[in-house]
């Protein structure tokens, strides 16, 4: 099992430690409900360093990404970056990741922990074009300090403006006293902030002075079960839960990152998916009585009768009702539909809604 370079500060401070894609990872600290909101109304620090980095470069980079990836990245500007999928040939995904343009032919690939090895080999399967790779995974790592303070807190770390780095886009600039770290504002929980990504050798020194930057503003260590919790409440999908390989990106919702623009692994079969319609959808729905939805629950109708099933499931600490996503028959995805989650033999009401579940 690997180590990130901050496992010993996690479990000085009483982390409960558990095994995450081959990774020693901080579980939580205090608790999850009380990460969560820490998150959604402060100011929380992930260690996520377990997450997957490769670099891309020379003049086919944007070529290889651009035959690899559902999306479009040559609408990438230095400094912006792009949420998009790999497709496998079978018309599933074998990853989701984030696509950085760091300069002109050269590109930061961030991928899965748990698919770091598969995405590499994968990528690497098509990469005819002698773009020169590097998997640099294990030499960074990576922090995400996430909600409404973060930005008030932490700019007196840094000369960069935070509050203008937008959605999606990323600067190169100095923080907590290390020069060349990346400042992205690409989070997963919905409640704004930023990663930070640095070598491994200057990641304490970063965790300690934003420990210190944030001390007045409430600031908290928080674990995996909260990054959880906040992005299923933002309805964002997780890979091995919401899609695998055998999910389609137009099934899951990801048709926005689907770009039929250009040709990428399996875009005939996806187009013809497309222009015939899916079977079944990816949806959210909301438990109508007092029950927690699990992935792998099945999804019934009115009759009893199996629809779908459950990929991610919980108890919504922000709205205090059981939420989920799951994949349904296209008869049954509608808004406002009524479905079933069936839990030990009870087959419990729920309605399908639209996302995101929380609302700020």
């Amino acid at each position: 099992m690997k180590n990130t370079a901050l496992t010993h500060i996690h479990e000085s401070l009483g982390a409960k430690m558990l095994p995450f894609a081959g990774y020693n990872m901080p579980i939580t600290y205090e608790g999850v409900n009380a990460e969560h909101e820490t998150v959604r109304n402060g100011v929380g620090v992930f260690d996520v360093s377990h997450m997957g980095e490769f670099l891309l470069t020379g003049p086919n980079a944007l070529a290889l990404i651009q035959k690899v990836t559902s999306n479009d990245a040559s609408t990438l500007t230095i400094g912006r970056a792009q949420y998009s999928c790999l497709p496998n040939n079978e018309g599933g995904i074998v990853d989701d990741l984030i696509i950085y343009k760091m300069k002109e032919e050269q590109y930061l690939l961030v991928v899965n922990a748990s698919n770091i090895e598969k995405d590499w080999n994968w990528i690497t399967s098509h990469n005819d074009l002698g773009v020169d790779m590097k998997n640099i995974s294990d030499d960074y790592s990576l922090l995400a300090i996430q909600g409404p303070k973060a930005v008030e807190a932490m700019q007196s770390l840094t000369s960069v403006n935070l509050s203008a780095i937008t959605y999606y886009h990323f600067e190169v600039g100095d923080f907590a006293g290390i020069e060349n770290v990346i400042i992205s504002a690409t989070g997963y929980t919905g409640s704004g902030g930023f990663e930070i990504y640095c070598k491994n050798d200057e990641v304490e020194q970063i965790w300690n002075k934003v420990f210190e930057a944030g001390a007045s503003f409430g600031i908290q260590p928080i674990g995996l079960a909260a990054r959880d919790t906040l992005r299923l409440e933002m309805g964002f999908c997780l890979y091995g839960n919401d899609i695998n390989d055998t999910t389609s990106p137009l099934e899951a919702g990801l048709g926005w990152i689907t770009k039929f623009t250009k040709d990428f692994t399996n875009s005939e079969a996806l187009k013809k998916q497309k222009e015939a319609g899916v079977t079944r959808k990816l949806v959210a729905f909301e438990m109508q009585e007092r029950a927690v939805p699990r992935h792998d629950y099945e999804i019934v109708d009115g009759s009893g009768a199996v629809i779908g099933i459950v990929t991610s499931g919980t108890m919504s600490p922000s709205m205090n009702k059981g939420i989920g996503l799951g994949y349904v028959t296209v008869a049954n995805s509608a808004i406002d539909s009524d479905i079933f989650i069936r839990i030990r033999k009870n087959d419990v009401p729920a309605k399908v809604v639209k996302l995101p579940f929380y609302k700020k």
